[in-house]
């Protein structure tokens, strides 16, 4: 008999009456909640000992939280996540025009964000577990980008201790599309600090060369050529993190990508508690990000969080390549589907 369960909750109601739903999907050893405000995952609750629970996600209590945040606490960005420079691009001939919301760069979808619209959202069971399916409607010109779209965004939970993360898209014109999820997690607990005596390991040969303004400058640099980026072996992630400046906040490179399988990347293990997170994914790059912008918010009840006390591991396609043809294409043309697959297991 599956312990797999879903409940669905009032979250709260936004300024023009809208009712925002919150959405518990558990296997009776963890759980995780996700809000149609955003497609924005707000805990993931894991078994600890003498029977305690531990939230490694960071985040909001309520849902006034996340509608003021600029932060993308565990939300869907998109249209393109992750930056493009000088925010624009061309495409097939015509020029694209996006909000500079970055300095003179465009990041995670602009002003108009995914993450500050809510989403079409019902119950679904697929072979990746139980849990919740969200869609919506892109016009055509939505944030600056071409093209009606059609999307859908999957969040299930198995008996594994596995959360499955599913992106589909559909589109009438010909538009770069890039869609992940901008979760925080500190496998410490949400409100343990610093995530730098966390160990991590990646399948990356190679990272994404950035400016000072971090946007790519085409090039992809060895990661033995530059030891502060060298995860191939386990290391926490303060022993070379004062050498990268503020801290991580780079693609890293998915070995062996282009195929469209889904491929085990990374392993996350806090080593006083022993738990750890495995993420797989289909897509060719993941943004490494330590939190390095969130100094002072304040969080989940009342606490506050600091620079460095949580790492983001987002799937994606490279940042800024509707403007670099040497990077794996991200434009999805009519009669095509994009298709995302992202997977964080868990071990307690």
């Amino acid at each position: 008999m599956s312990d797999l369960k879903l409940k669905k909750a009032k979250f709260g109601l936004l300024g023009d009456g809208t009712k925002v739903r919150l959405y518990t999907v558990s296997n009776g050893k963890m759980s995780f909640s996700c809000t149609d405000y955003g497609c924005t995952l707000t805990s993931i609750i894991l078994s600890a000992k003498g029977g305690k629970k531990v939230d490694v996600l960071l985040g909001y209590s309520s849902l006034s939280g996340y509608i003021n945040s600029q932060s993308c606490f565990g939300t869907v960005v998109g249209r393109f996540a992750n930056r493009i420079g000088g925010a624009s691009f061309t495409l097939d001939g015509i020029k694209y025009n996006l909000d500079k919301n970055d300095g003179e760069n465009f990041l995670h979808g602009g002003f108009d964000r995914y993450e500050k619209k809510v989403w079409k959202a019902k119950k679904i069971r697929t072979e990746h577990g139980l849990g919740v399916e969200f869609s919506r409607y892109s016009y055509d010109g939505e944030q600056g980008f071409p093209g009606n779209v059609r999307i859908k965004v999957i969040y299930t939970l198995n008996e594994q201790n596995e959360i499955t993360l599913e992106y589909f898209a559909e589109s009438d014109k010909a538009t770069p599309i890039n869609l992940t999820n901008h979760a925080y997690f500190n496998l410490r607990g949400n409100e343990a600090g610093s995530i730098e005596p966390l160990e991590l390991q990646m399948d990356c040969s190679e990272y994404v060369e950035v400016s000072d303004n971090l946007i790519p400058t085409g090039a992809k640099i060895n990661v033995r050529d530059n030891p502060a980026f060298d995860f191939t072996h386990p290391k926490t992630l303060g022993k070379d993190m004062a050498q990268t400046g503020d801290g991580y906040d780079h693609a890293f490179c998915v070995d062996g990508s282009g195929d469209g399988k889904l491929r085990l990347f990374a392993k996350l293990k806090d080593p006083e508690s022993g738990r750890s997170m495995t993420m797989a994914t289909t897509e060719p790059a993941v943004q490494i990000y330590t939190g390095n912008f969130i100094e002072g918010l304040v969080g989940k009840n009342g606490h506050v969080y600091h620079k460095h006390d949580a790492i983001c591991m987002e799937a994606e396609a490279y940042p800024d390549a509707p403007n670099k043809s040497q990077f794996p294409s991200c434009i999805l043309r009519p009669g095509e589907e994009y298709h995302q697959v992202t997977k964080y297991a868990f071990n307690m």
